[in-house]
């Protein structure tokens, strides 16, 4: 084993000019180049699907309580419930479970001196908490309810508020349908903007006082359109809607969020199927470097061969030469392509220099980086075993050459 590690180790590193040292480089280069792609497309995906999914998230929360209705749409107006404290105490006492939030929505028209745009208006409480979409506003503050009257003031998305050409401070006018009557108009101060970079939401919602929804529909001072939940881990979504759907009153219902907007996250599961394809790539070019760089090293070092066996070594011995050296380069190979896979994705992470061309098409405009170290640990690991399995077939090749052929092959 040391005789032919010594021999291995002569042949990867020497310094002279051969094609076999061009090709050793180029296998290596090669496999360090398959590594740190699958690095960055593996970090690449996973912080564009967490980056989008927190944004849903964050503007909507994990879960969603309302009245049950078999068919109602997801962006369609609220039927009515009561605040339940002892059921809202119920939720936030099961494991997992880090807030609940009332809200309701109800369609209106805005209008600037010179443009009109229909919008859902979600009305929100005083205890309302903005931290989980502070990431979205883009100039001014939310909404500030008082608990003796409604509040006249109103948050707009930078879309809107493009197409109605009006910004923060300046006062609005928003009609609300109610059903046969007239719509009602109100006159609200816009006081601040967000920019989810989602077009379903960009394009749809403005944020105001839940009393003003009440007073328009002639609910109750108790009467919401739901609660939203938030959780601590977005994994156990599901668990967690099946433990509060047990303990909801018969005529209220609870969806996760993805079963409400099951077309995003749909699309966000095809990125799986990219992610993927570009790893199945990589892993082939890899494997067909490392062999085709294995079979030219052995037939440039048949000479060798015969003499190392017309001297009395074994086929084993020969071939392990050959498994050593492929090791050799499929380790240094990976240790690079580790080296400069978390290399890009960290400085990626920390200055945003790759973006996207078409912000509008993928809900933000830098590609936001994700890195799991057991998912680079895996690709490392499974690169080596792999390789090192494919490096056994160009080596059966030594064992076929024979001594006095060998000796005179030029």
């Amino acid at each position: 084993m040391n005789v032919a590690a010594f021999i291995a180790k002569r042949i990867a590193f020497n310094r002279q000019k051969s094609f076999s040292r061009f090709i050793v480089r180029l296998a290596t280069v090669a496999t360090a180049i398959s590594v740190a792609v699958m690095i960055m497309t593996l970090s690449f995906v996973t912080g564009f699907q967490e980056a989008v999914s927190q944004k849903i998230f964050g503007f909507w929360g994990h879960l969603r309580v309302q009245h049950y209705e078999q068919y109602k749409a997801s962006i369609a107006e609220e039927e009515p419930i009561a605040r339940n404290d002892s059921i809202v105490n119920l939720i936030k006492n099961i494991k997992g479970i880090r807030q609940v939030q009332a809200f309701a929505t109800k369609y209106a028209i805005l209008k600037s001196p010179e443009y009109i745009e229909g919008v859902l208006f979600k009305g929100v409480d005083s205890n309302y908490d903005f931290s989980g979409m502070q990431q979205f506003l883009a100039e001014g503050r939310w909404i500030q309810a008082n608990d003796s009257s409604y509040s006249r003031e109103i948050v707009l998305s930078e879309y809107t508020a493009q197409q109605l050409q009006i910004k923060v401070n300046d006062r609005i006018l928003i009609y609300f349908f109610r059903g046969d009557k007239p719509p009602r108009p109100d006159r609200l101060t816009v006081v601040g903007l967000y920019k989810t970079g989602m077009e379903e939401y960009d394009k749809l919602y403005a944020i105001g006082d839940l009393k003003l929804v009440q007073r328009l529909n002639n609910w109750h001072r108790g009467d919401i359109g739901g609660y939203e939940i938030f959780v601590d881990d977005y994994h156990h979504m599901e668990e967690l809607n099946d433990a509060i759907f047990n303990a909801l009153p018969g005529e209220w219902s609870s969806k996760t969020i993805k079963e409400i907007y099951p077309n995003l996250f749909d699309w966000l599961k095809l990125q799986d199927i990219n992610r993927d394809v570009v790893l199945g790539i990589m892993i082939i070019i890899a494997i067909i470097n490392l062999i085709t760089c294995l079979i030219i090293m052995v037939l440039e070092r048949t000479r060798m061969i015969g003499v190392l066996k017309a001297v009395g070594a074994s086929d084993w011995t020969v071939q392990k030469i050959f498994s050593i050296q492929g090791i050799i380069i499929s380790v240094i190979g990976v240790a690079w392509g580790l080296i400069i896979g978390v290399g890009i994705c960290l400085i990626q992470k920390q200055t945003g220099f790759i973006k996207f061309w078409d912000e509008n098409a993928y809900y933000m405009s830098v590609v936001p980086v994700h890195i799991v170290w057991v998912q680079i640990i895996t690709v490392v690991l499974v690169t080596l075993v792999i390789c090192f399995l494919i490096l056994l077939i160009p080596t059966l090749v030594s064992r076929k050459i024979q001594p006095a052929k060998a000796v005179q092959f030029r």
